[in-house]
């Protein structure tokens, strides 16, 4: 099989190196950064470069650019990838991406399908992308009613021989929906949270959690602002979920309601122990 990787950020380039590390397949890379695909090359994670023009030659594409850029790589391009060979994305929204760009590429003679590997750095670019960035990670696939079983079979396989742990199926609408709550959300908060007066009086004062919680406040805002905006109604609904949760614990608290803050508590500790045993 041979693959081509549409950016080599990050996402594109821990793929690459994965499909090298783990498969026997040809991996080739498409950037309009020279750094990266140089990159990509001194390290032996692609076996070439390849330009739009030569993306029929590849069985599957895989594009990791930003949402936008996303969509407009595929329109563009829409008539260069294989016929009959698959394309697929890796961004964090999945409904306005297949809408957009899936019939343009059927059209063609072209399987889309939408995907999210779930792993991430708070670090981007090529020079951060690792191997084994999969590991023990998701990956996420949404098939619509027209997608070829045949594609949805061959892109798991192709997902668990690169190294991820699970391969799970879902609607587009269904991504979104719960996406919003386990990612964008926590996004929102750590970036919230980091606002605090208090931030540049931490050092000394912090430890593992306020580590865990301001992570991901260290994001890419052109990324995330489209993500955000493209999942608006989902992330909305999260936001004031939430919102309605602080301000049952602020009013316990401020009141010095007790026995309130200790159910409050308890719920909490018990929904988080119902999820792990969920796993």
């Amino acid at each position: 099989m041979k693959i081509g990787i549409v950016g080599m950020g990050l996402i594109g380039g821990s793929l690459a190196k994965s499909i090298k590390k783990n498969t026997g397949y040809s991996c080739f890379g498409l950037d309009i950064n020279r750094a990266p695909i140089a990159g990509a090359l001194a390290q032996e994670a692609i076996d070439g470069e390849i330009t739009a023009d030569e993306l029929a030659g590849c069985d599957v594409v895989i594009i990791c650019l930003h949402p936008r850029q996303t969509i407009d790589f595929i329109i563009e391009n829409r008539s260069k990838f294989r016929k009959g060979g698959i394309v697929l994305d890796t961004c964090g929204v999945k409904r306005e991406i297949v809408s957009a760009v899936e019939k343009p590429l059927s059209e063609e003679g072209v399987i889309f399908l939408g995907c999210h590997p779930m792993a991430g750095r708070e670090f981007s670019g090529f020079a951060y992308s690792v191997d084994n960035l999969f590991e023990k990670a998701s990956f996420i696939i949404t098939p619509t009613d027209d997608t070829p079983i045949k594609a949805v079979r061959e892109i798991s396989n192709l997902a668990y021989e690169i190294g991820f742990a699970k391969v799970v199926v879902a609607t587009a609408e269904e991504h979104d929906s719960v996406i919003a709550f386990t990612s964008q959300l926590a996004h929102i908060v750590s970036s919230s949270y980091v606002k605090s007066p208090s931030l540049l009086k931490q050092s000394g004062f912090s430890a593992g959690s306020f580590k865990d919680l301001t992570r991901v406040a260290k994001l890419n805002e052109d990324m995330w602002t489209a993500l955000f905006l493209m999942n608006a109604q989902p992330l909305v609904f999260e936001i004031d979920c939430i919102i309605k949760r602080l301000t049952e614990y602020r009013d316990a608290i401020a009141s010095a309601d007790e026995q309130t803050l200790h159910d409050l508590l308890k719920d909490g500790r018990e929904l988080k122990e119902l999820s792990q045993n969920q796993k």
